[in-house]
């Protein structure tokens, strides 16, 4: 079976446009927790920040609208959005599409993407002990994204980018993160991750719908509780 290599490839950032590569900044902040629920996304200060036309800027707007990631209120003009009830169910549709494929079709890991899935776990863990909440849930969702890419295809992993933004709002919707990352999280993904070291694929697509129902469940009480 063919193994899944960490890519080595360097992004060429200057054959990108100038608009998807701020839509991409942005997209990672919204991950990171730098851009949470409810943030105005001011044209001008863009505009300055990322030295770029008022026409890209509202062309990157766009973009992130239609990504579900920023709307329009108003008196406020454009804001990072909040997650509702019915887009939580797709995203977990789109996550079992491609998380459970990935593992029991996807490419298997070779040691140095182990490597990178094992240093993603350990760095969650030292965040969850240094109680720094936001990094463990962007860590988690790293791993997950390191699942994902066992498809090697750079056109999934940019989709599921933009779902784990999407999640990350979610995360921030609730007043007190630390109550959604708890270390049974990173229990299950270490599990999930020993299994994919064994190459047992069975147990580690097991251990996936577990970790995908519970996490579902978990995360539509905290938006039907606090995105009213």
């Amino acid at each position: 079976m063919e193994r899944l290599r960490t890519r080595t490839t360097q992004v060429d950032h200057s054959a990108t446009p100038i608009a998807d590569r701020i839509s991409r900044q942005l997209r990672d902040d919204i991950i990171g927790g730098r851009l949470p629920p409810g943030t105005q996304l001011v044209e001008v200060d863009l505009s300055s920040k990322y030295e770029a036309s008022r026409n890209t800027i509202r062309e990157v707007l766009h973009q992130l609208g239609r990504e579900g990631l920023a709307t329009f209120v108003r008196h406020k003009g454009v804001v990072v959005r909040r997650m509702q009830s019915s887009e939580l169910r797709d995203i977990y549709a789109a996550r079992r599409a491609l998380e459970l494929h990935a593992i029991s079709k996807g490419q298997q890991l070779d040691a140095a993407a182990l490597g990178a899935m094992r240093t993603t776990l350990d760095t969650a863990e030292g965040a969850l002990a240094g109680k720094r909440w936001r990094d463990v849930g962007t860590l988690s969702l790293q791993v997950h994204q390191q699942i994902v890419a066992m498809l090697g295809s750079p056109l999934l992993d940019d989709f599921f980018q933009t779902l784990c933004a999407q999640l990350r709002l979610v995360f921030a919707s609730h007043p007190d993160e630390s109550r959604i990352q708890t270390s049974d999280w990173i229990v299950r993904e270490r599990s999930i991750y020993q299994h994919l070291s064994n190459d047992d694929r069975g147990a580690a697509l097991s251990e996936l719908e577990i970790y995908l129902d519970l996490s579902e469940r978990t995360l539509l009480n905290v938006v039907e509780q606090y995105n009213q």
